[in-house]
């Protein structure tokens, strides 16, 4: 592709085939890169309710489920994640020192074999398949099935888009939430603690966090904790758990801090409600643990975001949220948006700022484990034909090279998928959408119990 670039850009018959154009004056002139997503500094309204209650909940034991649309008129053999969940993965963790996990598998050890309640922590960031809980969802349920349910973790306090939803957590808010995001508008002062949005609350803004009423997992909590900004322009909050009245938050303090509230409950299912009742708060999101042994998958899915956009936050105030969660392993899962961006953001810029957002995990959390989950396969249709894209070799050679680099192990989901063509075949078979990008619950469900099998290889 060098070459070919190259032979373009020196023979003058094919100027229009170049990759570099000429300015008025001659000079070469670089392709813009896409917008950084940067249309405006502010906030936007939350028109809708945020629901998500455990009775649209997925499964947890998915089972195979008919494709749709027109490229998968032809319906193959469907497969469900039970017939994988106890096979070896198609590909293996790449961990070439063997030391990238070790974190982790101290933190599950303790988990498995102390009789305090340790809890082993994992944060799994993502695009929009980890906003809609897929992979992520079938990672935790797994995991908890293995180590114990100590809990559902970190969720947003209302849904920053309407695809956001939680395996084994209900939830509820009103519409009126003013945000800003990662993805834009932006905060000015770049802090959106954890999930990457924050959230501003008028007078009367409510919002609900509970347990889940069916299903194996999320069914009980024994702590929740809310995160929010204190600062001078704060409001109060009235906080009620199962329907009673247990106090009030005040969220105004003479200067601009990060603050996180506890309320402690017997262990079994709750709900806590906040309603902002004077002034404006600012929040981010709710944690639910249990103080039991097991694990806690907190799921920060932020849809049409690429890796890089984790930077996008104040340095100081992503550290301090890091450390505050403390994982003991960090998932990086991303790829889709950066292989729609193609070459118009180089593969040295998207290793550089991969790079350096590990980087900031590292030098915030440095005894923590740090796993990346490589791209899957996605394909366009032009007419009756369908094609995989020639990008995504490219892109997942270099997050397994910056993998390699800071020392995360790496998992090849392309391979694993079956590598070029793949993503057609999957949606003939039930397992990828008709976008041609995106797995179905199926097919998310078959790559987390794949991830899980890579991890339990290397596990004891």
């Amino acid at each position: 592709m060098v070459v070919l670039a190259a032979v373009a850009e020196f023979i003058p018959g094919l100027a229009k085939w170049r990759l570099l154009g000429q300015t008025p004056n001659g000079a070469t002139a670089v392709l813009p890169r896409l917008a950084e997503h940067k249309p405006s500094v502010g906030e936007s309204a939350l028109t809708e309710e945020s629901r998500g209650d455990s009775s649209n909940s997925r499964p947890e034991t998915t089972r195979p489920a008919s494709a749709a649309g027109v490229i998968a008129a032809t319906q193959g053999a469907a497969v469900s994640a039970d017939s994988v969940e106890s096979k070896p993965p198609p590909v293996h963790l790449e961990d070439s020192q063997d030391r990238a996990l070790a974190h982790f598998y101290q933190a599950l050890k303790r988990t498995s074999h102390t009789e305090a309640a340790f809890t082993t922590r994992v944060v799994h960031f993502g695009d929009s398949l980890i906003a809609s809980d897929y992979v992520s969802g079938t990672l935790r349920r797994l995991l908890q099935k293995q180590f114990g349910d100590a809990g559902h973790g970190f969720s947003l306090i209302a849904n920053a888009w309407p695809s956001y939803f939680h395996e084994g957590v209900s939830r509820f808010a009103t519409s009126g939430w003013l945000v800003s995001r990662v993805v834009g508008p932006y905060a000015q002062d770049g802090w959106y603690g954890l999930g990457g949005v924050s959230f501003r609350a008028p007078v009367n803004t409510l919002a609900r966090v509970g347990t889940s009423t069916k299903g194996e997992f999320g069914r009980r909590v024994s702590r929740f904790e809310l995160a929010y900004v204190a600062g001078p322009s704060g409001g109060a909050i009235r906080v009620r758990i199962d329907e009673k009245t247990v106090g009030e938050l005040s969220t105004q303090r003479d200067e601009k801090a990060f603050k996180t509230a506890r309320w402690q409950v017997v262990d079994g299912p709750h709900e806590i409600e906040f309603l902002t009742t004077r002034g404006t708060s600012r929040l981010f999101g709710v944690v639910m643990e249990r103080d039991v042994p097991g694990v806690v998958l907190d799921a920060i899915g932020i849809q049409g975001a690429r890796l890089r956009f984790l930077d996008q936050q104040d340095d100081a105030h992503y550290a301090t949220q890091l450390k505050w969660r403390n994982p003991d392993l960090v998932i990086y899962e991303f790829g889709a948006n950066e292989s729609a961006d193609g070459l118009a953001y180089s593969l040295k810029d998207f290793h550089d700022t991969m790079k350096a957002v590990v980087d900031q995990q590292k030098s915030a959390i440095p005894e923590s484990s740090c796993l990346v989950i490589g791209a899957m396969d996605r394909a366009t249709r032009k007419g009756d034909t369908v094609t995989s894209s020639s990008f995504i070799p490219l892109l997942v050679a270099e997050q397994r090279a910056v993998a390699q680099e800071v020392g995360c192990a790496f998992f090849d989901t392309y391979q694993a998928m079956g590598g070029r063509g793949s993503m057609p075949r999957w949606v003939r078979r039930g397992l990828g959408q008709a976008d041609l990008t995106h797995p179905t619950a199926v097919g998310a469900d078959i790559i987390g119990t794949w991830i899980y099998r890579a991890l339990m290889e290397r596990w004891q």
